[in-house]
C-alpha cells in the first residue's frame, strides 16, 4: 500500500477533530442541530487553516442521516459514501483551474435536478477568489434564488477579491491562525499515534514555522520524520533539515551589527553559508527575532507571549540595552526589503552581505533610516566626551531636514488650481515615490516637486546619478500612473538638475493672497 502524507492521514473527519476554531465549529454545529442552514458561505483564511476541511464534514454532516450534536456520524450510508468520494452529493471545484463562465453555467444547469439521495447538494468551491468577471456574473444569479437543496461554499485566501455582490449573499466566517500552543498540542497526539520521540522545543519551532497553518505543521513534521527515520528527533536535528539555526546564532549576528563589527558580522554569514543553512529562511527568521526584541523593548509583553524560553528572554533582556529601538527597526526594514528581494532566488549570499554593510556602516546609505543613524552615532560620541566637529553636525542635520536648512527664497504666487496639484503631490510625494517599483523608488531619493505650468510638475533631483537613473528605468512615468490611479488627475512630469546652493521657494496661490486686501511688497 502507497503511504499516505500525515496531513492527509489525519485530516480532520468530523467537528471534534478541528482544532483552533472553535467558534465557527460551535456555529455549523448550531445551524444543522435546528435546521438553520444557510444557503451560500464564504470561508476565509489562511492557507492551512481548516477552510476545505471543515467545508466537507459540513457537507457531509447536513447530509448525514443520524447526526450526533451537529456532528456527522461516519456510519450511515451517506456519510461512507461521502468518505469514499463516491457520493454525487459533493462537488469540490478548483477555481484556480476551472474559473471560465463556462465552468460555472454546467452549475447553475446542475442545479435544477434534486439529489438523487440526501437532502442537500454541496458545492464546494476552492480558491474562489480565482473565478474570472464572468464567472462570478453568471453565479450570483444562482446564489440570489438557489433552489432549497442546494448549498454553495466559497473557500478563499484573499476575500478582498470577491466582488461585494457576492459577499453580501454569503455568510462570511474568518478562520484565524492557531496558535503555537494548539499545534503543539495537535502534534503531541500525532506523534503519539505515530510513535515518534520528539522534542517539546523541537515541536515548539515547527509550530512557529508552521505560521498558525495546521497542515503546514504537519507537513514539516513529516519532513523531519522522513529524514530521520525511526530516530528520536532533537531541536537541532529539526533546525538542519528545515535549513534554519538556533536563536544563539541571531543573538550574535545582531550583536555583530549593533556594534558595527562588519567583519565578524560578514565572516558569520560565511559560516551559515558554509554549514549548508537556507539564507531566505535566516533572514525570515532574524526578522522574526528582531521583532521579538522590539515588542520586549516598546511594551510590557511576557516571555510567554513571545513563546521564548527562559534563556532567550534573558538574551534579548541583554540585547535590549546594547541597541535603541529606532536603530532596530532600521534593521527590520532593510532586512525585511531584503527577503523580498532574496525570493528571486538570484545572489542571495552577495545581497545579504551587501545588507550587513549598510547596517554596519550606515554613512554609505542615503536614506533617512541611515541619516538618523549617523546622527545616533555622533550623538553618541558626544556623550562619550569624543569631540564632534560643528561641520559634520550640520552635514547630517541637513541630510535629515533638507528643508529645514535651506535658505529662505522670495515667495510665488500659483494659480489656485497649479497651487491646489502642488500641494498634493508634495504631500503625498513620499508615498507616491514609496509606491513604485524598487529600483525607481531609489532614483527618486531625495527629490522634490516643483510647479511647470498648469497641469505640469517638475521633479529636482539633487544627484546625478539618480536623475540618470530615473531616465533609464522610467520613473517619472510610474509616477504619471501612479497619480492618475491614485488620485484621479492627470499630471505630466519633467525632470532637471538642482542647481548648486539654490534656494526652495515658498508657494502660494493667488486665491489665498485675495483674502488679504494688503499688496505684497518684495524688496529687491
Amino acid at each position: 500500500m502507497s503511504y499516505t502524507a500525515l496531513y492527509r492521514k489525519w485530516r480532520p473527519a468530523e467537528f471534534s477533530d478541528v482544532k483552533g476554531q472553535e467558534a465557527i465549529v460551535t456555529t455549523l454545529k448550531n445551524q444543522i442541530t435546528t435546521g438553520r442552514i444557510g444557503h451560500a458561505y464564504l470561508f476565509c483564511g489562511t492557507r492551512g487553516t481548516g477552510k476545505t476541511t471543515v467545508a466537507k464534514i459540513f457537507a457531509k454532516a447536513v447530509n448525514c442521516e443520524r447526526p450526533i450534536d451537529g456532528s456527522p456520524c461516519g456510519e450511515c450510508p451517506t456519510c461512507l459514501a461521502m468518505e469514499s468520494a463516491a457520493s454525487m452529493n459533493v462537488v469540490e471545484i478548483d477555481a484556480a483551474s476551472n474559473n471560465g463562465v463556462d465552468n460555472i453555467r454546467e452549475i447553475r444547469d446542475e442545479v435544477q435536478y434534486s439529489p438523487a439521495e440526501g437532502k442537500y447538494r454541496v458545492y464546494i468551491i476552492d480558491e474562489a477568489h480565482m473565478l474570472s468577471t464572468g464567472a462570478f456574473n453568471a453565479l450570483l444569479k444562482t446564489l440570489e434564488e438557489p433552489p432549497a437543496y442546494v448549498i454553495f461554499i466559497l473557500a478563499t485566501t484573499e476575500p478582498h477579491k470577491i466582488p461585494v455582490t457576492v459577499l453580501s449573499r454569503c455568510q462570511r466566517y474568518d478562520f484565524k491562525r492557531m496558535t503555537s500552543d494548539v499545534l503543539v498540542d495537535r502534534l503531541k497526539e500525532l506523534v503519539a499515534y505515530e510513535n515518534v520521540e520528539i522534542d517539546e522545543k523541537a515541536l515548539r519551532y515547527i509550530a512557529k514555522k508552521a505560521d498558525g497553518g495546521m497542515r503546514d505543521a504537519i507537513s514539516l513534521l513529516d519532513q523531519c520524520i522522513a529524514f530521520h527515520i525511526g530516530k528520536p528527533l532533537s531541536y537541532e536535528m529539526v533546525l538542519n533539515v528545515l535549513g534554519a539555526v538556533d536563536n544563539e546564532v541571531f543573538s550574535r549576528f545582531l550583536r555583530h551589527l549593533a556594534a558595527s563589527d562588519t567583519t565578524n558580522a560578514l565572516l558569520q554569514v560565511e559560516e551559515i553559508v558554509m554549514s549548508g543553512r537556507e539564507l531566505g529562511q535566516f533572514v525570515q527568521d532574524f526578522i522574526w527575532y528582531m521583532r521579538n526584541l522590539l515588542l520586549l523593548q516598546t511594551s510590557e509583553v511576557g516571555s510567554e507571549v513571545l513563546d521564548l524560553t527562559e534563556e532567550d528572554w534573558l538574551r534579548l533582556q541583554e540585547e535590549g540595552r546594547m541597541i535603541s529601538p529606532d536603530a532596530l527597526i532600521r534593521l527590520i526594514r532593510l532586512f525585511s526589503e531584503l527577503y523580498n528581494q532574496m525570493r528571486s532566488g538570484v545572489g542571495k549570499r552577495v545581497r545579504l552581505e551587501v545588507a550587513v554593510i549598510q547596517a554596519t556602516r550606515p554613512a554609505m546609505e542615503q536614506s533617512l533610516d541611515a541619516v538618523i543613524a549617523r546622527l545616533e552615532t555622533l550623538e553618541q560620541k558626544v556623550a562619550e566626551g569624543v569631540t564632534v566637529p560643528a561641520q559634520a553636525v550640520r552635514q547630517e542635520a541637513a541630510a535629515a531636514a533638507p528643508e529645514v536648512i535651506a535658505e529662505a527664497a522670495e515667495p510665488v504666487i500659483l494659480p489656485q488650481a497649479e497651487w491646489e496639484d502642488l500641494n498634493l503631490i508634495q504631500q503625498e510625494w513620499p508615498r507616491i515615490c514609496g509606491s513604485l517599483e524598487r529600483i525607481a523608488t531609489l532614483s527618486l531619493a531625495g527629490t522634490r516637486v516643483e510647479p511647470k505650468g498648469a497641469g505640469s510638475l517638475c521633479v529636482v533631483f539633487s544627484d546625478n546619478l539618480n536623475f540618470n537613473m530615473s531616465k533609464t528605468v522610467g520613473a517619472l512615468e510610474q509616477v504619471k500612473e501612479f497619480v492618475e490611479q491614485s488620485y484621479q488627475k492627470t499630471l505630466t512630469f519633467d525632470a532637471r538638475l538642482a542647481v548648486h546652493d539654490e534656494t526652495v521657494p515658498a508657494y502660494v496661490s493667488d486665491a489665498d493672497l485675495a483674502v488679504f486686501h494688503t499688496e505684497i511688497e518684495i524688496e529687491d
